[in-house]
């Protein structure tokens, strides 16, 4: 019964109806066509806003550092150092970097890193009064001396 109808339907205005909606269909794929450019178009618009921004950053990053930077008054504050520190390092006051400085110096001119793992310092006779052990890793050793150091 509903293959009836339909023959009827198409003799009447509705046919006609269907015709133009087809040519629509295709109206509207170019249409999407276009639209898809543009869409591309407007990302590569949002880039280079992005492009001129970093520069700004990169200028703001130049001046920074023209300014001299304060030394820390503490790190440059001589420090005495005990007896047992004396011995390596001398018996003049001297900031905590210079110490640290000193005792490298020390360690590298009489080979006392370890040949294996060179993060190790064997302590000679002098070193064992500061260290209180035979071996200290590189890391410790700031440690260790800040307890010679008043």
């Amino acid at each position: 019964m509903a293959t009836a109808k339909k023959p009827a339907a198409k003799k009447a205005a509705p046919a006609k109806k269907a015709a133009p909606a087809k040519k629509a269909v295709p109206a509207k794929k170019v249409v999407a066509k276009k639209a898809a450019p543009a869409k591309k178009a407007a990302p590569a618009k949002k880039a280079a806003p992005a492009k001129k921004a970093a520069p700004a950053k990169k200028v703001a990053a130049k001046k920074a550092p023209a300014k001299k930077r304060a030394v820390n008054a503490a790190f440059m504050k001589p420090l005495t150092p005990s007896a047992a520190l004396a011995a390596v390092v001398g018996s003049a006051g001297l900031p905590r970097t210079e110490v640290v400085s000193k005792l490298w110096t020390y360690i590298k001119k009489n080979g006392l890193q370890d040949k294996v793992n060179k993060r190790l310092i064997n302590a000679d006779a002098k070193l064992k009064e500061v260290f209180g052990k035979a071996q200290v890793s590189m890391f410790e050793m700031a440690g260790l001396i800040g307890k010679h150091l008043k």
